[in-house]
């Protein structure tokens, strides 16, 4: 998995920007949750989509970016957390057991 890391306000204007050209993920990680280490896992076991940037946030480092994150993109904060970003905007998102590499691909078109 080849993981940007999200550090910086800055960079959702970047992700906005790309995704406008290419689908965008972000995935908020907790450092201290098993099941969010249990999602980044079963991601990481998959293939990637070639199609599409993945960026990685550690919530516990970057709580304040993790909430400029629900509310740029009107999504409930959850961990673990992945969001699909599309054209600027948040198209789909799933949080905890639900995060699979299969729906990521399904909604990426």
């Amino acid at each position: 998995m080849n993981w940007i890391p999200l550090t910086d306000e800055q960079q959702l204007e970047t992700i906005k920007e790309e995704s406008k050209t290419q689908p965008v993920v972000i995935f908020k990680h907790s450092t201290r949750c098993s099941i969010s280490s249990m999602a980044k896992s079963r991601l990481e076991r998959e293939q990637e989509p070639e199609q599409v940037k993945f960026y990685y946030l550690d919530l516990i480092a970057y709580r304040s970016l993790s909430n400029k994150i629900a509310e740029d993109f009107q999504v409930h904060h959850e961990s673990p957390q992945v969001l699909l970003i599309k054209n600027g905007e948040c198209t789909y998102e799933e949080s905890h057991n639900g995060i699979s590499m299969e729906d990521i691909v399904l909604n990426q078109d």
